[in-house]
């Protein structure tokens, strides 16, 4: 059976520690009770290589705790200039420091089998959560490095994972994620 939810997404980001965060929310969209979301570290390609955290979409609402832990080394690339392709950046890019770098995204799928984790049988269907009309954006770095470039990019990376609200118009507006800020996640029919 299928639940329309037409609730924006809360999401919570709260450090737990270091570089722990909590991620909870509402879904917006069809789902049916089986499905769940997954924050998942992804190649610098965007395929998903990790489930780092999962969790049921009982009623539409979620909660998402993600480990400190870095992500794999086949999630992980070197930060240059030439391979930062992360929403609103534009050439020319300006990175500070050496680090290594990952990025999570989030993806929806059915678990089928009810093993509240994800198989490899299982579809995923990749979803973009937005703060009004900006992209949701989180990053892992392995030393602290600030990322500059054109039309007023500019993000202050410190090391572990890092939530980003990323506005793109005729400048870029990256601020970090606010708690209570108020997420959408569309996930359609």
């Amino acid at each position: 059976m299928n639940t329309r939810f037409l609730i924006p997404l809360a999401l919570g980001l709260t450090a737990v520690s270091a570089s722990a965060l909590t991620v909870s929310g509402v879904i917006d969209g069809s789902v049916t009770p089986d499905t769940r979301l997954g924050a998942f570290a992804v190649t610098p390609f965007g395929q998903p290589v990790q489930e780092f955290a999962s969790a049921a979409t009982t009623g539409g609402r979620f909660r998402l705790d993600i480990a400190t832990a870095p992500p794999p080394a086949r999630a992980q690339a070197v930060l240059t200039p030439q391979n930062v392709s992360w929403p609103g950046v534009i050439d020319p890019v300006q990175v500070s420091a050496s680090a290594q770098v990952g990025e999570l995204k989030f993806f929806i799928y059915r678990d089928e089998n009810g093993n509240a984790r994800h198989d490899e049988s299982e579809v995923l269907r990749e979803v973009a959560p937005m703060v009004g009309r900006a992209s949701l954006f989180i990053p892992w770095v392995s030393a602290a490095v600030t990322v500059r470039a054109s039309q007023g990019y500019q993000v202050a990376l410190q090391p572990g994972w890092n939530a980003f609200v990323v506005d793109v118009g005729r400048t870029v507006k990256v601020q970090p994620l606010a708690d209570g800020s108020v997420v959408i996640v569309p996930i359609g029919r």
